[in-house]
């Protein structure tokens, strides 16, 4: 069985035993979350599909890890200005492993 979870503005095809990278949630280690936003729950039988959600359908994760993302260079350039700005970006992520599908 395996479904489609919307979180943090994108979207994960995940099943069971799974291990997902997603946008930061305020969680510790070890921790349970839910995530509810299931689009479409797919196995066995006849795939369900939402508009926009499944109703009653869940993902249950536990949390691996907080950390942090390799650095970015975020680089802005005028040509014959002299205008030139380096920035740099370190996206926050969780690690989750994908322990249940509830339909």
């Amino acid at each position: 069985m395996y479904a489609i979870i919307r979180t943090g503005g994108r979207q994960f095809r995940v099943q069971q035993g799974d291990t997902i990278y997603i946008d930061r949630v305020q969680a510790s280690a070890g921790d349970k979350v839910t995530l509810g936003e299931v689009l479409m729950v797919a196995g066995d039988g006849e795939p369900s599909v939402g508009s926009p959600l499944v109703k009653a359908a869940s993902v249950t994760a536990t949390v691996l890890e907080q950390g942090r993302d390799h650095k970015i260079r975020v680089f802005k350039y005028k040509k014959r200005k002299h205008y030139r700005r380096t920035h740099g970006h370190r996206q926050s992520y969780t690690a989750v492993r994908i322990d249940s599908i509830q339909l």
